[in-house]
């Protein structure tokens, strides 16, 4: 069984200061493929991809309401950690290939003269 190990993500710091918050952390993956199995190797049959969050931030607008800036709902997504994907195959390979394969196979098991 292969298992995913776990490990504390870096974080860069998003500054916006018409944004609040002004300041946001969003986390990046450090690694192209996952770390996998009990010794934490590096698999490229994977590759870690950020999980973002949709999340409300409020933004300033250049209008002011009694003596107070205005600010709009704003929908921003935001990368809060990294999980492991399969990473995609050739696109000579098709979703159905591995029936093609079985049979294929199949056919030439059927043709093989046999060895009496």
């Amino acid at each position: 069984i292969l298992m995913n190990l776990y490990y504390l993500l870096p974080y860069r710091i998003s500054y916006d200061p018409t944004r609040y918050p002004k300041y946001i952390p969003e986390a990046y993956c450090l690694c192209k493929g996952c770390l996998m199995g009990i010794f934490g190797e590096e698999n490229f049959h994977f590759r870690s991809t950020p999980v973002y969050m949709p999340t409300v931030i409020l933004r300033r607008t250049s209008s002011c309401a009694g003596g107070r800036y205005v600010y709009t709902e704003d929908y921003v997504t935001i990368p809060v950690g990294c999980t492991c994907v399969p990473e995609q195959e050739k696109e000579a390979e098709s979703v159905n290939s591995s029936i093609d394969k079985q049979e294929m196979k199949l056919l030439v098991s059927q043709n093989k003269p046999s060895s009496e």
